[in-house]
Order: structure tokens, then C-alpha cells, then sequence
């Protein structure tokens, strides 16, 4: 906008010192001329009042500007203070602690992994240990995994404040010297030998990944120092990379110990179908001579019974209807078929 303003006003100039010019000719030219000298004069009022609210304009956009310029500077202002205070409240050994150990929360949140059944915070060792790492997570198999989030970072604080390079060089320096003191205090403590079922490894969490990469600026070979000494540096994406492997491992267990329930349901169900085919079995046994005995009763109501009867309806006895027929079951019962 301030570029096109000043070409504005270049032309602007250019035509006013043009129009002076030819002004001035045609006043010396004489008084024949005062048409021309009036319509000369109203394009320089016209002009003048698209200069005055140009002017306008650009004062109102001059005044947005600053206005712009002082919210930013003072946002920066109160970002710097922010910042200050973090820096300050870090510095404390319980503020930083929690702090980190809240990022870990997150990240294992992030990761899918529930806290009441694939982790723990601030679980104790075996009976007879102090040791409490920060968290424990129970891997599918029976297997742990020991996460400390204990990271010193007054170095790295200190370096963010330091006045030239070199001196944030030397703090920077500092901080990757502080990584790895950490880890050679957490290689001491072998909480692998703690807890029953931990892997051999236990991880460094890093609560930031500026943390992580300051460090191995300074010191590029501290992932495998860490490594010699079964610790293993991760920042909360590479640990969220980690849970979420293990997360999927917790969703395959479920998924088989679900199918295991299936398998054990369906064998359940089918004991319980064979015996009842049993049953039925022997139902239709007992019905079949049940018929067997009905017909040898119908035969000797036939050939025993109806005969008699029916002489002493024909000598008079008894009333006019005569015994009805009865039918024989003749209708075999079927066997169950021998199931594969």
C-alpha cells in the first residue's frame, strides 16, 4: 500500500507542475482563453479533493499499523514473560519432576494405553527396594517396561538466556554432559533387576524434542552410550511410536484371549448338544416301547375284549352305539443321526 501511494503521489505531482505550466501559457496567451482556464482550474480542485481524502486513508492505515505494531510488541512482551516464568519454575527439581512426569502421562494417553491396565504411575520395586521410577508399562506378554522421566534440563534453561553464542555454546555443552550423567545413574540402578519381568532396557524420557536434539548436537554418540548401558533415549514422539506398538500388542492379546473364550464357548456348547442328544436318544428308546407296549395292548383289546363285547351287544346289552375302532401307532420314532 505505502509503495502505491508514493507512485500516487509522483503522478499527482507530475500533472499539478504540468497543469502550473500550461496555466501559466495560457494566461500569457490572453483572455481568450478563460474556458480552457476554468476547466483547468476545476480539475486541480478535483484533485486536490481526491489528495485530501488519500490523505485520509492513509492516515487511518498508518494509525491500524501502529496499532498492529504495539498488540504485537506487547503479545511479545507478555510471551517473554511467560517464558521467563516456565524458565523459572523449571528450574526447580519438584516443578520440573511433575512436569515431566505429566508430558509422560500424556504421551502414554496419546498412545491408546489405559491407565489402570497397561500402566502404572510411580509403582514401587520388590519388597526390600527404594527404587520408583516414574512409570511402569505391563507389555502383553508379562513383560515391563521401566520409564524415568528424572531428565535434567538447568543447562538447556541456561543456555536459552546466555547473551552470545558462545556461552550458550558451553551451557548447550553442559546439558548434553547432564544426559549423560542421567544415564549413567539410571545404568546404576538396574531396575531391570527390580521388577519381576522387565526387559533389559529402561527408557530416558526426554519431555521435549529440543531437548533431545541440543543434546546430541553436542554430543552425537550419546544413543549409543545409552545403549551400551541398556538405557534408551526417547522423546515423546518416538515414545509415542513405542506405545502404540504396544498398544497394538494389548489389542492382538484381547483379541486372542476373545477368540479363546469363543473356542471354549463353542466346545461348552457342544458337550452340552451331545449330551442332550443322549437324552433324546433314550427318550425316543423309551418312546418307541411305549408304543410297542400300547400296540401289544391294542391287539389283546382286539382279540380278547372287542370279540365278547360286541356278543353281548348283539344279545341285547348295553346301548345302541356301538365300541369305536381304536388304531394302532404305526408310526415308527426316528433315531438321531450320528453327528461328524
Amino acid at each position: 500500500m505505502t509503495d502505491q501511494v508514493v507512485l500516487f503521489f509522483g503522478l499527482v505531482a507530475s500533472f499539478m507542475a504540468g497543469a502550473v505550466v500550461v496555466w501559466l501559457v495560457l494566461r500569457k496567451a490572453g483572455e481568450g482563453h478563460e474556458a480552457v482556464t476554468e476547466t483547468l482550474r476545476e480539475s486541480l480542485k478535483t484533485m486536490e479533493d481526491k489528495l485530501q481524502t488519500l490523505e485520509v486513508a492513509r492516515e487511518s492505515a498508518n494509525a491500524g499499523l501502529r496499532q498492529q505494531i504495539q498488540s504485537l510488541a506487547a503479545s511479545e512482551l507478555e510471551l517473554q514473560k511467560e517464558t521467563a516464568r516456565l524458565s523459572s519454575a523449571l528450574r526447580s527439581p519438584g516443578v520440573r519432576g511433575r512436569w515431566g512426569e505429566m508430558q509422560l502421562k500424556r504421551v502414554l494417553e496419546l498412545s491408546g494405553m489405559s491407565e489402570h491396565c497397561d500402566f502404572q504411575e510411580q509403582p514401587a520395586g520388590e519388597p526390600g527396594t527404594r527404587l520408583r521410577p516414574d512409570m511402569i508399562v505391563k507389555l502383553p506378554n508379562g513383560r515391563t517396561v521401566v520409564i524415568d522421566a528424572k531428565t535434567p534440563l538447568t543447562a538447556y534453561l541456561e543456555s536459552t538466556e546466555a547473551k552470545d553464542d558462545a556461552a550458550r555454546t558451553a551451557k548447550l555443552k553442559e546439558h548434553a554432559a547432564q544426559v549423560r550423567a542421567q544415564i549413567v545413574r539410571l545404568s546404576a540402578k538396574s531396575y531391570w533387576e527390580q521388577f519381576a519381568g522387565a526387559p533389559e532396557f529402561v527408557v530416558l524420557f526426554l519431555p521435549g524434542e529440543t531437548f533431545f536434539s541440543a543434546a546430541l548436537q553436542q554430543e552425537p554418540e550419546l544413543l549409543e552410550y545409552g545403549a551400551d548401558r541398556k538405557i534408551i533415549l526417547a522423546t515423546p514422539t518416538t515414545l509415542i511410536a513405542l506405545l502404540k506398538t504396544v498398544a497394538y500388542g494389548w489389542r492382538q492379546q484381547r483379541a486372542a484371549e476373545r477368540a479363546e473364550e469363543i473356542r471354549e464357548l463353542g466346545s461348552e456348547l457342544y458337550e452340552r448338544l451331545r449330551a442332550m442328544a443322549v437324552e433324546l436318544s433314550l427318550l425316543g428308546s423309551q418312546l418307541d416301547r411305549a408304543v410297542q407296549s400300547y400296540n401289544r395292548t391294542l391287539a389283546a383289546w382286539e382279540t380278547r375284549v372287542v370279540p365278547g363285547a360286541r356278543r353281548m351287544h348283539e344279545s341285547g346289552a348295553g346301548s345302541e352305539d356301538a365300541i369305536d375302532a381304536v388304531r394302532p401307532v404305526e408310526t415308527p420314532v426316528r433315531s438321531i443321526k450320528a453327528g461328524g
